[in-house]
């Protein structure tokens, strides 16, 4: 979808393809391109859910502002430093079908065969999208022409409901003429 500029630090969008991975409660990895991130009370980057931000990013609590550049390096400035330090280095996954995740709900998908095994890679590497930070990616579904679309198909469905129940009828008139 069009990314959303939201001039929040820990909100980072995907330009391109990958997914961000997350560790669920019961310790498997999630994939998802909602980058609306925040910082747990331990200082680690998670998700709206909670959920830890793979690999694992800490920052240090006198950080006074967070820094993502496209290549996914998170540098944390420091109170009383002149140089940010390097806290972590976000990594996407990239699967060879997209299509075939399977939707677990709230934005998070699980690899399956049809999916393929995660690529894993740096953001802004060959074959990876860069992270903009301060940007939400929004939905890529245009709810006007979803509904259109759907009210067409009611449309059709009640078409040739009618035009069974004719036939039916049509049948067994001529059944009757016997």
């Amino acid at each position: 979808g069009s990314l959303e500029i939201t001039d929040n630090p820990l909100d980072l969008a995907i330009n391109g393809e990958g997914f961000f991975q997350v560790e669920l409660p019961n310790g498997e990895t999630a994939y998802t391109r909602t980058g609306s991130f925040q910082l747990s009370p331990d200082g680690e980057m998670v998700t709206s859910d909670g959920f830890v931000v793979e690999p694992g990013i800490n920052i240090p609590e006198d950080a006074v502002g967070i820094t993502v550049n496209p290549d996914g390096q998170v540098m944390a400035e420091l109170d009383g430093q002149v140089q940010p330090a390097n806290v972590g280095q976000l990594e996407l996954a990239r699967f060879s079908n997209p299509a075939g995740l399977d939707p677990m709900g709230d934005n998070l998908f699980s690899e399956t065969q049809a999916s393929g095994a995660p690529l894993n890679g740096d953001p802004n590497s060959p074959g990876f999208g860069s992270i903009q930070q301060g940007a939400v990616e929004n939905s890529n579904v245009e709810i006007v022409k979803e509904i259109t679309n759907m009210i067409d198909a009611q449309r059709a469905y009640e078409m040739n409901s009618r035009v069974d129940k004719a036939s039916d009828e049509m049948m067994r008139t001529t059944s009757q003429l016997r």
